[in-house]
């Protein structure tokens, strides 16, 4: 009977901490490019099978789960604010939500609400009258909340409005609001934010739908991006459908869905940053509260007006974004990077190109150098690690290599953005920036896919330095899931973050890119405390002198991994006994530094049965029981 113990080294406890130091992924890798698809509101699979291996993925005290979904596509770049922590403590929660596999005529917003003391039950039925997607939430009136969502497959073309007086409770009041006439547009992927002393200010940005889902060319744009506003709460609209100076036909061909975000509005200041592969990213920035607007170029796309043309292959950044303004009115912007090119006909995305970039108002513009967002140190770039470079994945095992489960596409998710992407900012009171990301993370695998984890990184003086990676993910009972699409509260407690994420044990998406067999997804909101990111946490060194953890998952059926803990650097090894005592293996001794390591045991040489394994540091020693399937 043989057996092998693989030992990977990870330090820290609760969240696990990394140094700055950074490790890329292979050339090889980073070469490997796939035809990207269209940005989408529609299922590609539509094929019903089932995964009969799926198991539900466990939570930690810090994460409640609100509620779940098998339409498992929340975004097709950036995510939208689905989530809002009030001042009383209560908490809305929002998400797309679908059961009805492969079609999904049941798909709609689910939501579920905290009244300070629990959640809801998970609901069942979407808050929209018809077939819609793309939730944005919002604060509205002195007490009240409102969604903002497209329609998809309905009887009408637009956003649907879904909003009620007292938060938590009571009917929903739904409207429709419709796209530019004569013609009516469709409008599609909303994004809305509210202001003013009673939040009855909406400001409301969309596309209008582009010819590659059902729609067609507006004032010369193929997805023309629009601004609206209401000072009633959505009752009436100040500002309708106008297309922001700057932004018109003269400067682009198109804008595509998902790649724009709003920043929490200042006083009457209020700014958005927008950008994808084929057009600039930029920053529109309004100090009147919306009647005029100042636009500054972060990063000039090197092909202006593209149409569809042949081009060279580019860096460039991957469509997802967040911003967010200080208190003193400046901009913060992060972003995901990947590279492209078009051949004429398609548009390619490069899945292992790895980075997350930062700029302020402050900071000169990205040039259209093909290189300029290179994050891998060549001549021409234009990005700074730990100054506009803030997040790339991180060297788990540090072995000074970024080594993933295989060496093709079909050993990742397909999500269409960065191998570090799904970015999040949320601003301190004092200028701190707390930023959060999914990224793919070595050394966690399925014997099939690599999983991504969800990670954060905090600058404490308005980014001018940023602090250690933190793991958010790392808790054993995450070993076998994968973390995407989070979204976090913009406004956070004195000592925590709030955020929501979706969580399930297959990495990559069923409605498309990897079309996995449909399985329900988990909605999950988890409570970040500041001071286990930040660093700054002084219980965060193990006082106990050994402490062994239950492996997971138990029964084993393949691969568990075993948490040890250690108070002082401590020679440590492993046995694992059958249940007539018989020793199986024991693993050489190693010398581990003071933190936190996981033990990952391969069970496959092993019978079925129950077994025991034991954990040496120096002159103490735990045991604990574990069943092989």
């Amino acid at each position: 009977m043989k057996k092998l113990v693989l030992f990977s080294l990870i330090f820290g406890i609760g969240f696990i901490a990394f140094a700055q130091k950074r490790a890329t992924v292979s050339k090889e890798l980073r070469n490997i490019s796939i035809k990207k698809e269209k940005f989408i509101d529609a299922v590609t699979n539509l094929k019903r099978f089932e995964n009969p291996a799926y198991k539900y993925p466990e939570l930690i005290p810090a994460e409640t789960q609100v509620g779940i979904t098998r339409y498992d596509r929340q975004t097709n770049a950036t995510n939208q604010n689905r989530i809002y922590l009030y001042e009383d403590g209560t908490i809305g929660a929002t998400w797309i939500m679908g059961y009805n596999d492969p079609g999904f005529n049941d798909r709609g917003t689910g939501y579920n609400y905290f009244d300070g003391n629990e959640w809801n039950e998970y609901p069942t039925q979407r808050l929209e009258s018809q077939r819609s997607g793309w939730p944005s939430y919002v604060p509205l009136g002195e007490n009240g909340e409102a969604v903002f969502a497209h329609i998809a497959g309905g009887n009408d073309d637009g956003l649907l409005i879904n909003k009620r007086t007292d938060k938590g409770i009571g009917t929903w009041n739904e409207s429709l609001f419709q796209g530019p006439s004569p013609n009516g547009e469709g409008l599609v992927w909303p994004r809305a934010i509210t202001a003013g002393v009673d939040n009855n200010i909406v400001h409301l940005i969309s596309v209008t739908r582009p010819t590659a889902n059902g729609g067609s060319i507006y004032s010369g744009l193929d997805g023309a991006f629009l601004y609206s506003k209401s000072t009633d709460g959505a009752e009436t609209w100040v500002i309708e459908n106008v297309i922001p100076d700057g932004m018109t036909s003269d400067y682009y061909t198109h804008f595509n869905g998902d790649t724009y975000d709003w920043a929490i509005p200042k006083a009457n200041t209020i700014a958005f940053v927008i950008g994808d592969g084929f057009y600039d990213m930029f920053l529109m920035k309004s100090t009147d509260g919306g009647e005029n607007w100042d636009k500054t170029l972060i990063w000039e796309n090197p092909y202006p007006m593209w149409l569809n043309e042949p081009t060279d292959t580019f860096y460039c950044v991957d469509g997802s974004f967040d911003v967010e303004l200080d208190a003193t009115g400046m901009a913060h912007v992060i972003f995901g990077i990947n590279r492209t090119h078009s051949d004429g006909t398609e548009t390619f995305w490069f899945p292992y190109i790895d980075g997350v970039g930062y700029w302020n108002e402050t900071m000169p513009p990205f040039s259209n150098d093909f290189n300029a967002l290179n994050p891998y140190g060549d001549t021409d770039s234009e990005l700074i690690e730990d100054y506009n470079l803030i997040g790339w994945t991180q060297d788990v095992d540090g072995d000074g290599e970024i080594t993933f489960f295989g060496t093709g596409l079909e050993h990742l998710g397909k999500y269409y953005v960065g191998l570090s992407s799904m970015v999040q900012l949320v601003m301190g009171d004092q200028n701190q920036l707390y930023v959060f990301f999914s990224s793919l993370t070595e050394t966690y695998n399925n014997g099939a896919q690599n999983y991504r984890h969800l990670w954060s990184r905090v600058s404490i003086d308005g980014g001018t330095s940023w602090g250690p990676f933190t793991d958010l993910s790392n808790d054993i009972v995450h070993v076998f899931d994968e973390f995407v699409y989070p979204s976090c509260a913009d406004n956070s407690k004195e000592n925590s973050i709030y955020l929501i994420c979706q969580i399930d044990n297959e990495p990559g998406m069923a409605v498309a890119g990897d079309e996995d067999p449909y399985v329900d997804n988990n909605m999950v909101v988890m409570e970040v405390f500041k001071d286990e990111i930040t660093g700054l946490n002084e219980n965060i060194a193990i006082k106990k002198n050994l402490q062994v953890w239950q492996n997971y998952p138990n029964p084993c059926y393949g691969i568990s991994k075993v948490k040890v803990d250690v108070g002082q650097k401590t020679v440590v090894s492993l046995q694992i006994y059958n249940i007539l005592g018989q020793k199986v293996y024991e693993t050489k001794p190693e010398q581990l530094n003071a933190g936190s390591h996981i033990l990952n045991i391969d069970a496959n040489g092993l019978d079925s049965g129950v077994y025991f394994y034991t954990v040496k540091a120096n002159d103490k020693q735990l045991t604990r029981k574990m069943i092989i399937e």
